[in-house]
């Protein structure tokens, strides 16, 4: 018995195995979930990855930006699941002129690209498996600390605000529901996605010095832990909320 027995979840975003969603997947299904995944693009690559998880899961193309693809989602679910219990939100890209060191000269169009699949895609997915949600559900999504301006992050950093603003909202509106939406902030680590922002590596070498815990780059499984926390029964009354998971 695990955490998470008898739980059914969806999870976004497996790339690779050294995706903090593939991390989750993992963790859910050693925790007693079944988990149904969702891919983009490379299909074939989500599909031979998912083989690598404890029990290989079925696998939904989403593009998160396809009003179709976004409204066939519940009934593509439904083929493997009778509903959810959590969904994982682990999706984000910028055009390469919105990150490492453009800010001021991104055009509109790549900037609102990026806040379409980084920012509004949480709410757009939140909809779309709403009529697969009971009361005791959770949202989950991951950012990185917008607080602060971070060097080369720039439109990311603006995407992943208001990632935490719509993740605010959804717990405000969807509260009543008894669904949860809460945020993981994990540290830098060398996913695939960090390692598509130019000088991203600035921050490593820095983060690993002033972590009070100390930090592992490689290592995304503290912050795969903390999403299945949040997914599990253990946080019944917490919601709108971000659980920073990065050495401190």
């Amino acid at each position: 018995m695990g955490m998470l027995a008898g739980k059914r979840v969806l999870v976004t975003g497996v790339i690779t195995e050294q995706s903090i969603a593939f991390a989750v997947a993992r963790l859910a299904q050693e925790n007693g979930a079944r988990v149904v995944l969702t891919g983009y693009g490379r299909m074939s690559l989500v599909e031979r990855i998912a083989k690598r998880l404890p029990e290989p899961p079925p696998v939904i193309e989403l593009d998160v930006t396809n009003e179709d693809h976004l409204a066939a989602l519940a009934d593509n679910v439904r083929a493997h699941v009778d509903g959810l219990d959590g969904v994982v939100h682990a999706i984000a890209y910028g055009p390469p002129s919105t990150l490492g060191g453009g800010f001021l000269e991104a055009p509109w169009p790549d900037v609102a690209t990026a806040l379409h699949v980084s920012t509004y895609s949480y709410k757009a997915l939140a909809m779309a498996v709403l009529p697969l949600m009971s009361p005791g559900s959770a949202l989950v999504g991951l950012t990185f600390d917008a607080t602060v301006a971070w060097p080369v992050y720039d439109w990311m950093g603006v995407a992943k605000a208001g990632l935490e603003a719509t993740s605010r909202y959804l717990a405000r509106y969807l509260g009543p529901r008894g669904i949860r939406s809460n945020l993981v902030s994990a540290g830098p680590l060398r996913t695939m996605a960090a390692r598509s922002i130019p000088g991203f590596e600035k921050f490593e070498e820095t983060w690993q010095q002033r972590a009070p815990l100390g930090w592992n780059l490689a290592d995304t499984t503290p912050a795969a832990r903390a999403c299945v926390a949040l997914l599990s029964d253990w946080f019944p009354a917490t919601t709108g909320e971000i659980v920073h998971v990065d050495g401190g």
